[in-house]
């Protein structure tokens, strides 16, 4: 029964995600928005429908596991040495320094000790969820503020750690040399995840993926990405590490197989519907009624927090030599709190380091900058374009990303899309081939061809292989219906581009030129007109005609 409890306030939950998260959407806002006063509103500080919240909370919490596994497949060990300087150095000092003002602002207004040294730690951190999710609805995740931003933010996640130890300490007064020991051991575990994963990585995952791209099960590659994504998070937190770190660096582990693409679009669904869970379990936490009684202190404290924030991360990445834009760019996206921050005032209230109001006010202050996040992130892609003195471009010279640039993407590597193929070759036109079938895949590779193993059908497999800038797309399947699907999925990413579509059978062009094809090329014609042409070329030649009987 209980189970069924659950099951029903996810439901409710979800449902007035949706709803709430579609109006904001149709008010041209982001829907994390509605998301949030969804969870407001039928939390238990307003209507109170939803009793089994820190439930729903803990199973909201692997959509953050594969929301930052998608991201993690995103990157490559290139990316990560690249982002490793302003990561480690500048996230350091970003987490220091704003911890340390945060401390000596809450002296100054009055706190003790211990209770300034939670807010410092609380404030030093920003919210990995709604950040990279932001960044990639927008495409900015290989933007330098971009980088800049899931630097810093997977330096946080490690910070936690100390961080929780730190404030676990402030409220049962260990001594210090017991927190040192812990420090040691967090740091030890660390060391041990990362010989794990290298023997994975070494040894078993290539292994694994070999056994997946053999089989003819294309369930198989989507199970090992599951495994691997909550394997990783799940080892992570047995460690005492940051789950979110663990499935970021399994994601980064399978970026590198050939299913990686298809993996992205498979979990992408499971992905968007616990983001959005965690988002409205999120809201649940906020009071409206503090909100209402105590609004300039909530929108004092959140204005002052997003603005020395914002600050502080602008002069620390400044201090890496990133261009003025991009730094202003990435302070603006780290200018919130996190929601790692709820876990470090639990333990403050639990241990009675703060009262139940202030625990209540500081969550609302937090919700409250996870609610300005969405304007704050906009407003640094336009900032990151400003022309600023000693400005550089979002992408540096010479990086390279993944991006894709071809002037057609093929789907389909069967014999019609193989002549394709060995035409644009000898055109010296540049092209992506889409394949599902792994054993075609690798006959195309063997040819130098640059193939993208997926299911053309999902929108996101037609992204990376670069259907959105792509002047043409040629579409070979045979089956109509899947050929009807990806021809609609195409037209949807490339308005302009030239689409052509092969039709097995006469009565399924129309639908094909319904769902966005240019041209569309009859088999039943084609072949008609080839016989017509054999036909007249042999009576042309003068070879009689078959004799009467």
């Amino acid at each position: 029964m209980a189970t069924w409890t659950i099951l029903q306030d996810v439901l409710i939950l979800l449902l007035g995600a949706m709803l709430l998260g579609a109006l904001f959407d149709r008010l041209k806002q982001d829907a994390v928005l509605g998301y949030l006063l969804a969870g407001a509103l039928l939390g238990p500080h307003a209507f109170d429908v939803i009793p089994n919240r820190d439930v729903i909370l803990g199973i909201a919490e692997l959509g953050v596991a594969l929301l930052l596994f998608a991201i993690g497949m995103d990157f490559s060990w290139r990316k990560l040495r690249r982002i490793g300087p302003v990561a480690l150095g500048g996230g350091t000092l970003q987490v220091v320094i704003t911890t340390a003002i945060g401390t000596a602002i809450g002296r100054a207004l009055g706190l003790d000790m211990r209770q300034a040294v939670v807010v410092g730690a609380m404030v030093a951190l920003s919210s990995t969820a709604l950040v990279t999710r932001l960044l990639l609805d927008r495409a900015e995740m290989d933007s330098v503020h971009g980088r800049n931003a899931v630097g810093i933010l997977l330096l946080q996640d490690i910070a936690v750690v100390p961080l929780v130890l730190i404030v676990t300490a402030l409220g049962d007064d260990r001594p210090s040399g017991v927190i040192g020991l812990e420090l040691v051991r967090a740091f030890l575990a660390g060391l041990a995840l990362v010989g794990v994963i290298f023997v994975l990585l070494r040894f078993v995952f290539p292994r694994l993926v070999e056994f997946s791209a053999e089989s003819t099960n294309h369930d198989l590659p989507v199970l090992l990405a599951v495994v691997v994504a909550i394997g990783c998070a799940a080892g992570a937190h047995a460690l005492g590490l940051s789950p979110l770190l663990g499935a970021f660096v399994g994601g980064v582990m399978l970026s590198q197989s050939p299913f990686g693409t298809q993996v992205r679009a498979d979990v992408t669904p499971l992905k968007a519907l616990f983001v959005t869970l965690f988002f409205a379990a999120i809201g649940t936490l906020t009071n409206p009624q503090m909100i209402v009684e105590q609004w300039s202190a909530v929108g004092g404290l959140a204005a002052s927090i997003v603005v020395g924030k914002s600050i502080v991360v602008f002069a620390v990445v400044l201090l890496f030599r990133s261009p003025v834009g991009a730094a202003a760019a990435t302070a603006l996206c780290l200018a919130q709190i996190g929601e790692f921050s709820f876990v470090l005032l639990e333990i403050s209230r639990s241990a009675q380091l703060i009262s139940l109001e202030f625990f209540e006010l500081m969550v609302t202050v937090v919700v409250a900058t996870l609610f300005v996040s969405p304007y704050l992130v906009a407003l640094a892609a336009r900032v990151a374009r400003m022309k600023w003195r000693g400005y550089m471009p979002a992408h540096d010279a010479g990086e390279g990303d993944d991006r894709r640039s071809v002037q057609v993407v093929l789907v389909g590597f069967g014999p019609a899309g193989r002549t394709v193929a060995e035409q644009l070759k000898n055109q010296k036109i540049s092209f992506a081939l889409v394949e599902q079938h792994v054993a075609r895949a690798r006959k195309a590779e063997a040819l130098d061809i640059d193939v993208i193993i997926g299911d053309a059908t999902r929108k996101d497999v037609l992204r990376r292989a670069g259907v959105g800038s792509a002047k043409a797309v040629a579409i070979t399947v045979p089956d109509p219906a899947v050929a009807q699907r990806i021809t609609a999925q195409a037209r949807s990413l490339a308005r302009g581009a030239v689409i052509v579509a092969r039709s097995r059978y006469q009565r399924h062009s129309e639908d094909l030129h319904d769902s966005g094809a240019t041209f569309v090329s009859d088999e039943e014609s084609l072949v008609g007109l080839e016989i017509a042409s054999k036909l007249t070329g042999t009576l042309d030649a003068g070879i009689p005609k078959t004799k009467a009987l």
